[in-house]
């Protein structure tokens, strides 16, 4: 334990996989309470102390307030919340290799990257600030993506939405800084497992770069100035610093975590 957050209670979204589950270790190893809101539990995740899952669709406005009204009734204050839970579907706008309408973004994957991505993130947001306000103190962490302040290449709606995400953090900051609310945007770049550690998507993404998967071996020690892809600890080391005291006068700003490759 190098930050003590004893006391705290901490909502991830999207906490049972991938970035959240190192979160919520991470968190928990620093001895907060985590209440994870996700559509999948994770049992392994269950079996720690301080740790509570209440399945919540952060895109259904009815779900959100429930879950919130749940945290309120169970833990009486919610001092943090990790807005994490995420959604990419790599497609290219116009196919221009092979002039394939499955290899270009659909109303579908674009909707859906807005649910998730971006609805999701403003009605938990708006559901915790309310309790928040009350309290006259929080911190609200907003999971971006380098995608959103570079653009990628094969990823339009995602970067998009994580554009979005960047604009939401820096406005929200100005309007609850007031009540010592400190709300901070993370933009990761190419972290372990990568690409997305999911087949398909790989896939997908290596015919937008106009590759095939068995060819996504980029040397990161040209693409990344430290050499290296980033560990998803690294990441979890960030959010419970920036959950901590320790970072009481950081608000209002996107911190990029990409070892170098971002020019923020």
């Amino acid at each position: 334990m190098w930050i003590d957050l004893t006391g705290k209670i901490i909502v991830v979204t999207g906490g049972s996989m991938g970035i959240g589950e190192s979160v919520v270790n991470n968190l928990l190893d620093n001895e907060a309470q985590i209440i994870i809101a996700d559509r999948v539990e994770n049992e392994k995740l269950l079996t720690r102390d301080n740790v509570s899952y209440i399945p919540c669709d952060i895109t259904k406005k009815v779900e959100v307030e429930s879950f919130v009204e749940k945290v309120i009734g169970n833990y009486k204050k919610i001092d943090g919340l990790v807005n994490n839970a995420g959604a990419n579907r790599p497609n290219l706008l116009v196919d221009y290799y092979n002039g394939d309408s499955e290899h270009e973004m659909s109303e579908e994957e674009l909707d859906l990257m807005y649910q998730v991505n971006q609805k999701g993130l403003f009605l938990m947001t708006q559901a915790v600030a309310r309790e928040m306000i009350k309290q006259k103190e929080g911190v609200i962490i907003n999971i971006s993506s380098e995608a959103g302040m570079e653009g990628s290449k094969g990823q339009g709606g995602y970067s998009a939405t994580k554009g979005a995400v960047n604009s939401f953090t820096l406005s929200w900051a100005k309007e609850l800084g007031k009540f010592n609310i400190r709300v901070i945007g993370i933009a990761p770049g190419i972290n372990e497992p990568t690409p997305m550690g999911n087949p398909t998507h790989v896939e997908k993404l290596a015919y937008t770069r106009g590759i095939k998967a068995n060819e996504v071996k980029e040397d990161y020690t040209n693409i990344i100035p430290i050499g290296r892809v980033g560990k998803l600890q690294e990441i979890a080391d960030l959010i419970s610093y920036l959950n901590s005291e320790h970072s009481s006068y950081i608000t209002g700003t996107i911190i990029n975590i990409t070892g170098g490759k971002s020019r923020g």
